[in-house]
């Protein structure tokens, strides 16, 4: 893969699937014989740890106060819906299949097109509207599958 493809945001959606899909069946693993709720701490203590590794051996990390107030408004916000969702997924892993509960999370690609259209002003094209509605009937086959 060259240099270049690494600044393509296909390839990093791309990346964030595979890792998204790793995250499922390695949680569903680790979920096994512990809590939730325990479980979703430790994963977010991993990842905060690791973020900041990697902020501080590139030199990206920015002081606090040369962040806006909207930034910090809205990055909040997504934090609090990333811990809403991480505790939700980790129930859902501790009660049902990942094979069932990571095609149901994914119903989260048709509400991202809704609420950017909604909140974004975004336009998809019919053919991403076709996508988006068979990637909702595949979940709710799934969801419903006996």
């Amino acid at each position: 893969m060259s240099p270049d493809a690494f600044s393509s945001w296909q390839v990093w959606a791309f990346l964030s699937a595979v890792f998204a899909a790793l995250t499922a069946i390695f949680a569903k693993i680790g979920v096994e014989d512990i809590n939730p709720d325990l479980a979703t701490f430790i994963r977010t203590v991993i990842v905060l740890m690791s973020f900041a590794l990697i902020l501080f051996a590139t030199g990206q990390f920015r002081a606090p106060e040369s962040i806006s107030p909207r930034t910090w408004v809205f990055l909040a916000l997504s934090g609090l819906a990333t811990g809403a969702s991480w505790l939700c997924y980790f129930r859902a892993l501790k009660l049902g299949p990942a094979t069932l509960v990571a095609p149901i999370d994914k119903l989260s690609v048709v509400l991202v097109a809704l609420f950017g259209v909604v909140f974004l002003g975004e336009r998809p094209s019919g053919s991403n509207w076709l996508g988006i509605a068979l990637i909702a009937a595949g979940a709710i086959l799934i969801a419903f599958k006996r």
